[in-house]
């Protein structure tokens, strides 16, 4: 069988690639390995999927995106914006809402968004085989590709890879992506797990395993003066180490060996609150301490050190100081993460040196990337989902007609 691009997996940016390219009037063919498409979209954002972010700027993208070349993913997410995509939401009826930071998310479910997308497939007569495994892929003398698959050879103009990356490999993550590149003489960044839990030492973390559970905004930051990223998000305990938002916000930026540091209490001035505790109350320093933080952290942090299990009337002034000052700059050391099982995304990938920031296509002629595959990496918030959406855009538009 004979088409004019090749999409090789149906997530997020292969379905919306083939759906933008089919309805240019190119013969497209979509390919997975996996039953269903689309699944880190169904299970994203709680079920609703996050769809992108009103508080990307199109002018400087790079503020919110990780990459060996920071700028790469501007020419992209400046030609189909945000709104762009919340333009195409609105066209299909999804009602959609507002929840944190910019973060747009299905009112309904996330099957809205993926039935959207095979929709648009559908407009372009878009031709999908799944689940089939692609084979080898040979370029061709005379020009093009041919592709062995499970339903029988495929000859191609254009290889479109959209393969996502190694995070979560109960939904069918692979890295064929990353081999395929290789076979072609590209270059890739190496990878990593990213938008993960962080883990420690267990014995480490014997006195906070029984905090599972517990949430509060904190500051979190890693990284020196030089290279300092900090945000101001949810912490999460779990039984093995720390998660929520503010986690996964800086787990794309933490380096192994190195320390986090987290300010419990980011709204309050803890040494002017405790100081004044001290000359209007006869409670525990643990229960004074519970109006500014969550009892229970309260309850846990006091344990460190006998001269907090007292009265605060009858706490010295140096011992009051040294617990703002630790509740403020609690800083320690992860021994590693949760990795790829429970990351969102994976950072790193083909190397944007060897791709075009115009139109996503390979040094090697007819071959290109798309998505999570790239070394281009987001925030939490809807960011991934934004450049899946314009990297998709940006290679539909420049397949060759």
């Amino acid at each position: 069988m004979n088409f004019d691009a090749v999409v090789i997996g149906a997530g997020a940016a292969g379905l919306f690639c083939a759906g933008i390219a089919g309805q240019r009037g190119l013969k497209i063919l979509l390919i997975d390995h996996a039953p269903k498409v689309a699944e880190k979209i169904r299970i994203s954002g709680g079920g609703r999927c996050n769809f992108t972010n009103r508080d990307l700027d199109p002018s400087a993208p790079q503020k919110h995106f990780i990459s060996d070349n920071a700028h790469f993913c501007r020419s992209a997410l400046n030609r189909y914006t945000p709104q762009d995509f919340i333009s195409l939401v609105q066209r299909h009826g999804i009602a959609f809402e507002e929840k944190h930071k910019g973060q747009l998310f299905a009112s309904g479910s996330a099957n809205d968004i993926i039935q959207m997308l095979l929709n648009e497939c559908d407009a372009g007569g878009v031709t999908r085989w799944q689940p089939c495994k692609v084979g080898g892929v040979r370029a061709q003398a005379s020009g093009g590709y041919e592709i062995d698959s499970d339903r029988g050879p495929v000859s191609t103009r254009a290889v479109v890879v959209a393969t996502g990356g190694l995070s979560i490999p109960a939904i069918g993550a692979s890295d064929f992506g990353y081999r395929l590149a290789e076979q072609f003489g590209l270059r890739r960044v190496a990878t990593r797990p990213a938008l993960v839990p962080l883990t420690f030492d267990g014995e480490a973390w014997k006195p906070y395993a029984h905090l599972a559970g517990l949430a509060l905004p904190v500051l979190i930051e890693t990284g020196s003066k030089k290279d300092r990223m900090a945000f101001m998000e949810d912490l999460l305990f779990t039984h093995r180490g720390l998660s929520g938002p503010a986690v996964l916000q800086i787990s794309s930026y933490w380096k192994e060996g190195t320390p986090i540091r987290m300010n419990l209490a980011p709204d309050v001035r803890l040494d002017h609150a405790l100081a004044a505790a001290k000359g209007s109350s006869r409670k525990t320093i643990a229960n004074e301490l519970g109006t500014l933080l969550p009892h229970r952290l309260a309850d846990a942090w006091v344990q460190r050190a006998s001269e907090w299990q007292r009265p605060i009337n009858e706490a010295s002034d140096k011992a009051l100081a040294k617990l703002a000052e630790q509740l403020a700059r609690w800083e320690l050391i992860p021994s590693g993460s949760e990795g790829y099982r429970k990351a969102e995304v994976t950072a790193g990938g083909v190397d944007t040196r060897d791709l075009s920031s115009q139109t996503m296509e390979s040094k090697q002629s007819g071959l290109y990337f798309i998505g999570e595959v790239v070394d281009v990496t987001g925030w939490l918030g809807g960011y991934n989902f934004q450049w899946a959406w314009a990297s998709a855009h940006a290679c539909a538009m420049a397949l060759p007609s």
